[in-house]
């Protein structure tokens, strides 16, 4: 039930719409991944065996000598160790690349970029000021062994915790692990507050009027889903210049999503929104045509103020209501929801005038940003200030923080 790009002659949407019916079994499977009651059961069937069992909590963790996010994690390990009664398993990896990892050169790049610019707000040492002694690979058995066994417990990233079947990517997902051990009373210090929480999305009382944001978001995307209402929130507030760049989904780019992959995204993404305390799921998966329909309304949108308004409509619907917007139905709830005239929109229903816009902001993404992930961000301004380039979800705090030091530098 992997969805494969299928590249025809279109090359603004090159990728053979799924049958109705796929859509619908993909929304029956990822509803059960995302349903917190079975995840609640899960978890209490891990602790009901272990305590049979007798045996210890075990975190696994999968080290990848050659990936930043992993040095950051590393630095955490002994304080995880000590806070938590586990048992820790390290593995050293090797990176995955392929279909799990298709643009790996620019992975590596931003990789790279993107440690440097957390590790300070996690009370981290930036990978480039580690030892090179980190950097050297270990024995080809131990780095087969540890290979092997990402891959017989289902993932393919470096910098992964795992335990009682989920995983937790780096610093970025370790206050879910910390959680879940709280939760079954693991915490030795339950005053102790977490070892990397998530900073907070913060604009409150910032003029951001001489700085500039550039949002890159697509339709496809269950990350930008339960981002982008928040988002266009945060621009409104802190007024800065706001540039809505809409991209095509990376499958509708020619990219793949392996079954693997996208089952981890849907599931990392309904912690995502709860953390955030937005909806996520039921959803139905609106590539292909419901994202050609869509795009071809946003200069009709646009010419009423409306654009964001009906990207964001399309979004729940699609992934929180379980709306399809490849129904006649569904694509007018989006028009309407978004305060549209239906009858007017199907006039403009099915033009090709966004492709050329999309494209060039996909090339800017691209070539511009040397990001091909979805949500992105540009923040441009400020005095002598580079340009700050950073991809998901989950670095939003990270744009807030920097929309407020250059906003203050400014005033």
């Amino acid at each position: 039930m992997t969805l494969k790009p299928e590249p025809d002659n279109n090359p603004n949407g090159g990728i053979v719409d799924p049958p109705a019916v796929l859509r619908y079994i993909l929304r029956l499977v990822m509803g059960r991944i995302t349903d917190p009651k079975v995840r609640a059961k899960k978890r209490a069937r891990v602790e009901a065996r272990r305590i049979k069992s007798g045996a210890a909590r075990t975190v696994e963790y999968f080290h990848q000598y050659d990936d930043p996010y992993s040095h950051l994690a590393a630095q955490v390990l002994e304080t995880l160790k000590e806070r938590y009664d586990i048992e820790l398993v390290v593995h050293q990896i090797r990176g995955t690349g392929g279909p799990f990892q298709p643009e790996l050169q620019q992975l590596d790049v931003w990789a790279k970029r993107d440690a440097e610019m957390i590790a300070p707000f996690y009370g981290l040492v930036p990978p480039s000021q580690l030892a090179q002694k980190n950097d050297k690979p270990t024995d080809r058995p131990t780095l087969d062994a540890g290979s092997a066994r990402l891959e017989e417990l289902g993932h393919y990233s470096g910098a992964m915790f795992h335990y009682g079947g989920e995983w937790f990517w780096g610093v970025d997902r370790l206050f879910y692990l910390e959680q879940w051990l709280r939760d079954v009373g693991a915490c030795k210090d339950p005053s102790l507050p977490f070892i990397c929480p998530r900073p907070g999305i913060d604009v409150s009382g910032v003029d951001a009027s001489g700085l500039t944001l550039d949002f890159y978001p697509s339709l496809n995307s269950p990350y930008t889903s339960i981002i982008y209402d928040l988002t266009v929130a945060m621009a409104k507030e802190c007024n800065i210049r706001f540039n809505h760049k809409p991209v095509l989904p990376m499958l509708m780019r020619g990219l793949p999503v392996p079954r693997k992959k996208g089952a981890y995204i849907v599931f990392d993404t309904k912690r995502e929104a709860e953390h955030l305390g937005v909806d996520f799921a039921p959803l139905v998966f609106p590539v292909g045509e419901p994202t050609r329909n869509i795009y071809s309304l946003f200069a009709y949108a646009r010419e009423h103020g409306r654009e964001t308004d009906l990207l964001s409509a399309a979004l729940r619907l699609a992934f929180a209501e379980g709306v399809g917007l490849h129904r006649r139905r569904g694509l007018r709830m989006a028009v309407e929801q978004a305060g549209l005239d239906w009858d007017e929109a199907q006039r403009h229903l099915g033009n090709t005038d966004w492709q050329e816009p999309t494209a060039r902001n996909q090339e800017e993404m691209k070539a511009g940003l040397g990001l091909w992930g979805v949500p992105s961000y540009r923040l441009r301004g400020g005095s002598g200030e580079q340009d700050l380039c950073v991809w998901g979800q989950d670095r939003l705090w990270l744009v807030a923080a920097e929309i407020r030091r250059r906003a203050d530098q400014l005033a």
